[in-house]
């Protein structure tokens, strides 16, 4: 027989009143020495409790919520009985009185009942040895095996742990097991199209009344926003952005458009900067066509696009859109001017078609009207990069023996990490960079 015994807080350190964020077993479950048991967070730290001993949990004495102090009841457990104990130190003690006692009487006595026979010890010594519960794969209803920094990063993230395979010592899941998890499930393209659903599970926002702070209004979010911000969220949850930022001097090329307005306006033409900038654009996408390519949906093959299709984003007051340009690359300003027109005029009236809206390889974001000095725009997949533009400023640049005033254009460069890398982003943006500075370079 074996007495259930009571499993205390040990020693925690300078700590106390800390609170059980996680509760690792629960009774019934069969417990191996150091396994850990619960979890405490405290302001400073994070920590498992480990089993002193191996067992059956009984009895549950936490749940989570509850402040623990050292010495404070975590649950019961009722010991194994290892297998060299108990009945066969008896028997081996009754064995060894008997062969030292002589029987007392010449004739045979009835056999007395026996314990049933166990193997020898060499046998057990070539006995298979059964592998511990902690050194399987996770079992159905055991928790897995890994550190407190380990789970709550699982949890920033929304991954089930359950699902994660560990390679550190007897299958402890690592901070790079979740990663590579993550990077797995999204390479498999679940998440890389846009109306998917993610491969996990985001922790759901709570939600508070506000109406205790004082009077509000609940008003229903427009349906572009609905659509748009669904998309948006993914793209950013998916997609790994970096944003590189660059400036043109404009100075000359805003001089030009100035000089071509009259002449425009002649034509019916409003000549804004943004249809030369989208001719700039298609001209540098020409020489590194990586940026207005796409991924497969495994994510092992480049879609390489013999075309260039220009999204651009409309303000409009329900929300953003974005009308595609087609063949930029094939147009004249002018022409791209009228097309820029008419795409946001039907985008703010609501006509736009959903063809409009698709087919494009590379978007453009300019918030030059509004104003603003910098932005990260988030990337419009399955496009892997998007220029986002913010309003030029005169600035004083030394030329040498002299401070002149310039006009300067901030450039936000973000793409898809996967796909293009940053040495290749700041090549993309210095050559964008030359165009504008020198429209005749469009020429070459």
């Amino acid at each position: 027989m074996t007495t259930a015994q009571d499993v205390l807080l040990p020693d925690i350190g300078d700590f106390s009143e800390v609170e059980v964020i996680e509760v690792l077993v629960q009774p019934g479950d069969q417990v191996s020495l150091d396994q850990s048991l619960i979890t405490l967070e405290s302001d400073k730290a994070t920590m498992e409790i480990p089993s002193p001993l191996a067992g059956e949990v009984t009895f549950l004495a936490v749940k989570v919520g509850d402040k623990l102090s050292q010495g404070d009841p975590v649950l019961t457990l009722e010991p194994q009985v290892r297998p060299d104990e108990g009945p066969t130190a008896t028997t081996e003690a009754t064995a060894e009185e008997t062969e030292t006692t002589p029987a007392p009487v010449i004739e045979p006595e009835p056999e007395p009942e026996r314990v049933a026979p166990r193997p020898g010890e060499a046998e057990r010594r070539q006995a298979p040895v059964p592998p511990r519960p902690e050194d399987l794969a996770i079992a159905a209803g055991r928790k897995p095996h890994a550190s407190p920094a380990v789970r709550r990063f699982a949890r920033e993230l929304g991954v089930d742990l359950t699902l994660v395979e560990g390679s550190g010592p007897k299958h402890r899941i690592l901070k790079t097991d979740v990663q590579d998890y993550v990077k797995k499930t999204l390479a498999r393209g679940t998440a890389g199209a846009p109306g998917t659903s993610l491969p996990f599970q985001l922790p759901s926002a709570p939600e508070i009344d506000y109406s205790k702070f004082g009077a509000v209004e609940l008003t229903p979010l427009p349906r572009i926003k609905k659509i748009g911000g669904r998309r948006l969220h993914l793209n950013w949850l998916s997609i790994p952005h970096v944003t590189h930022h660059d400036a043109a001097d404009i100075t000359d090329l805003e001089a030009f458009r100035n000089a071509r307005r009259e002449s425009a306006a002649t034509a019916g033409i409003k000549l804004t900067f943004l249809p030369i900038l989208l001719k700039a654009v298609a001209k540098a996408l020409e020489r590194f066509p990586n940026l207005k390519a796409s991924l497969t949906g495994d994510g092992e093959r480049l879609v390489l696009k013999h075309f260039t299709h220009l999204g651009v984003a409309v303000d409009t007051p329900d929300g953003l859109v974005v009308p595609v340009i087609r063949d930029v690359d094939k147009k004249g300003v002018y022409e791209l001017a009228r097309e820029l027109t008419e795409a946001s005029t039907k985008a703010r009236e609501g006509k736009l078609l959903p063809g409009d809206m698709q087919g494009g390889c590379f978007t453009v974001s300019s918030l030059g009207g509004i104003g603003g000095t910098a932005f990260t725009p988030i990337i419009n997949a399955p496009e892997v990069a998007i220029l986002g533009i913010s309003r030029a400023e005169t600035k004083p640049v030394w030329n040498g023996s002299d401070f002149v005033p310039r006009l300067i254009l901030p450039m936000a460069l973000s793409y898809n990490h996967r796909v293009i890398d940053g040495a290749e982003a700041a090549r993309f943006t210095g050559r964008l960079r030359e165009l504008l500075e020198d429209i005749r370079n469009l020429l070459l």
